[in-house]
């Protein structure tokens, strides 16, 4: 076999390694996707390469490597390599290349962009973008004109650093710019998209890596001396990317991210594809590193304003090709450049060709996209978006996507009697008989709460029923004691006053006394019993006034000082020069003071003292205490204390008497006012009740009111 049948061979194998690469695009692109559009990412990447095939060889490759004038091809039409073994093996390599362009821009518009608007951006790039950037950079009058511009000028680019992979990712850019963010991509507190299959996408960057070998030696379109230097370099120059993003995604994030891992590997790749022909094994190290650095950057860029790529297709093609483009003159070596420039001039120049790039390859591609998107809307509908590509574009289901399309009609229509369907021998099957017993058994128990609910409805309101007929009797049982018992405390008032004459036997007028004492009892107890059954029934209505308190607090004590004197027990009161009016209802407060004095005196032995103190505290509360050195209670007896009916000690009921409704009544009352009552006790010492109406209830004198009272 002759040397330039090796050479042949060689670019024949690499032809082949290259399209590896397709395989190898499906992986990774189908795995960093959801589950819902891997086979819809999928088809697009076959069907991309079909397109771009046909249409490099019709026309792509005229452009790109026809007889020219610096600017575009025009000979070679319709390609035809019979009988020119080389030229066509050429020609095979390229449509790779092209291919690769096209492929990358898949990725990143994936999700949420038809299969026919992607058809259409296909066709954009493999047709016009690619192949005229080709020509600027690579055509050096292989088949007659002239050079291109930029390959005049002395710009570099082995492999395609920017030729490939830069224009693949402006049109990337452009494309998703134009169609936006997927649905919730971007929402707050949301957490970010995730790939369903990252060890396929792991599989995906494997694949790449092997036909990159073929990307990068196969440039040198010759088995020479150069190759072994090629393939080191793009191993090492991937090696390097991977490293660098796990190294700064553990120090970035405390974690080592399997995107940014994948993603750096390729960066690697993509930043020496320029350079990997001219530079030193160091250098290819370093340069992976940066652009395993650029491409993590980048996206952090594209998070922080929002543009969603699905893949990270621009900050590793766009981001790190720029980087390896602009490399070469950092780190290559001028003796192999083919214009002999000093490394400033060399980077002024491959600063042109990037900027070529964005010019060219993002303007162009954005005007012609935003004008196909004004005629047909490169984006899906959000029906198809939310269900998945895979079944709105081409019907294609799946045993997990039935399964969730099943829980999430059961979810939207609120109706669980229907089981989800169960594919036999699925990798879901399991999970949907599962998931069937779940919903038979929340069924099951769904309408033993129903009933037990409407049992309890019903026994609801058959107690409502029982207490307002409890209510309605005692209501009315208290109006009919009231009647009588007035008679009977007014006849025996007049019994026992001595203006109406003696009764003759003493003991007649201790009689007198006794029915009297009795039934002023009992009418305190029936009025207890009267007001509780009103508040009981939401039947008490408060009459708001200005009312004086200290006023009132002094008429209660006059009122129980005849009481506490029978009782031997000292009565007194603790008010302040200036009080505050207070917003409420006299009757209430009066009720709440007698009650609470009552209590303490006659919880209180003989000996004993009870207090009434009243104070405006430092919030702007109005505080009412009354405090005893009476008997007291347990802590833990306080809050049953405030339970109407209950007596804490049967001894206290046999000693003291009463219904119980004292303190649950001045509970009631103060929560009408929207005030509170804090009860503070210790058995054997005393009691202290205290009472705080609300700010807002709360008024301050007027001037002259405040200077009356404080000359009195």
């Amino acid at each position: 076999m002759t040397p330039d049948r090796i050479d042949i061979v060689w670019i024949v194998i690499a032809t082949c390694m290259i399209f590896t690469m397709q395989a190898g695009f499906c992986c990774l692109e189908s795995g960093f996707v959801r589950a819902k559009n891997s086979i819809n990412v999928a088809l697009k990447n076959l069907a991309d390469f079909c397109i771009a095939a046909l249409l490099f060889w019709a026309f792509g490759f005229a452009f790109a490597f026809g007889a020219g004038n610096g600017w575009i091809g025009a000979t070679h039409w319709l390609f035809d390599a019979r009988g020119e073994i080389a030229v066509g093996v050429f020609f095979l390599f390229q449509l790779m290349f092209c291919g690769t362009s096209a492929t990358i821009v898949s990725g990143a518009v994936a999700e949420r962009v038809s299969f026919a608007s992607y058809i259409a951006i296909t066709i954009v790039i493999s047709s016009l973008i690619y192949p005229v950037y080709a020509n600027w950079a690579w055509n050096t009058g292989q088949f007659g004109g002239s050079s291109g511009w930029l390959a005049q000028l002395g710009f570099i680019d082995f492999a395609g650093s920017s030729v490939v992979h830069s224009i693949g990712g402006w049109v990337s850019l452009a494309a998703v710019l134009i169609i936006g963010p997927r649905t919730g991509r971007f929402l707050p507190g949301q957490p970010s998209m995730r790939g369903h299959d990252l060890v396929m996408s792991t599989l995906g960057v494997m694949l790449l890596w092997f036909g990159w070998f073929g990307f990068n030696g196969g440039s040198t379109l010759a088995l020479n001396e150069s190759v072994p230097s090629i393939l080191i370099n793009t191993t090492l120059g991937g090696c390097a990317g991977g490293v660098a993003n796990l190294i700064l995604s553990q120090l970035l994030y405390d974690k080592i991210r399997v995107e940014d891992f994948l993603n750096g590997t390729l960066a690697g790749l993509v930043a020496i594809t320029a350079n990997c022909h001219n530079t030193s094994g160091l250098g290819a190290v370093i340069i992976g590193a940066v652009g395993g650095g650029v491409a993590i950057a980048g996206a952090e860029l594209l998070e922080r304003w929002k543009i969603d790529d699905a893949v990270g297709a621009v900050p590793v093609h766009l981001c790190a090709g720029i980087w390896g483009t602009l490399a070469v003159a950092i780190f290559g070596d001028p003796a192999g450049w083919p214009v002999q420039h000093d490394r400033f001039t060399q980077f002024g120049i491959q600063l042109l060709g990037c900027a070529a790039a964005a010019v060219y390859g993002f303007g162009v591609t954005y005007i012609l996209l935003r004008l196909i998107n004004m005629a047909v809307p490169l984006r899906v509908t959000s029906e198809a978006e939310a269900i998945g590509l895979n079944q709105a574009e081409h019907g294609a289901g799946s045993a997990m996507l039935d399964l969730v399309g099943d829980m999430e009609r059961q979810r939207r229509e609120g109706r669980f009697d229907q089981p989800v369907r169960v594919v036999v021998g699925s990798e879901v099957e399991t999970i949907a008989l599962q998931y069937n017993r779940v919903i038979a058994r929340v069924t099951r128990d769904a309408d033993a709460l129903r009933r037990a609910i409407e049992d309890l409805k019903r026994a609801k309101q058959a107690a409502e029923e029982a207490s307002n007929a409890k209510s309605a009797f005692l209501a009315s049982m208290s109006h009919e004691l009231r009647t009588p018992l007035n008679a009977v405390i007014g006849f025996s008032e007049i019994l026992t006053n001595e203006l109406f004459g003696h009764l003759g036997d003493p003991r007649y007028k201790d009689y007198a006394s006794d029915i009297l004492a009795s039934g002023r009892h009992l009418l305190s107890l029936v009025n207890d019993l009267l007001d509780h059954t009103r508040i009981e029934a939401g039947r008490v209505e408060l009459h708001d006034v200005e009312m004086d308190v200290h006023e009132h607090a002094e008429a209660a004590l006059r009122l129980m000082r005849e009481r506490a004197s029978a009782a031997s027990v000292s009565l007194r009161g603790s008010f302040p020069d200036l009080l505050p009016y207070l917003l409420a209802d006299e009757r209430a407060v009066r009720q709440m003071l007698l009650n609470l004095l009552g209590n303490a005196v006659k919880f209180t032995p003989p000996g004993g003292s009870v207090s009434l103190a009243v104070q405006q505290e430092d919030d702007g509360r109005l505080a009412i205490t009354v405090s005893d050195t009476g008997i007291g209670m347990k802590r833990e007896d306080v809050p049953r204390a405030l339970e109407p009916f209950v007596q804490l000690h049967h001894h206290m009921n046999k000693s003291y008497g009463g219904t119980g409704l004292g303190l649950p009544l001045v509970q009631a009352l103060m929560r009408l006012h929207g005030g509170s009552i804090t009860i503070d006790s210790r058995e054997g010492e005393g009691t202290s009740v205290t009472l705080r109406f609300p700010r807002s209830r709360v008024r301050q004198l007027p001037a002259i009111a405040a200077d009356a009272r404080a000359a009195d």
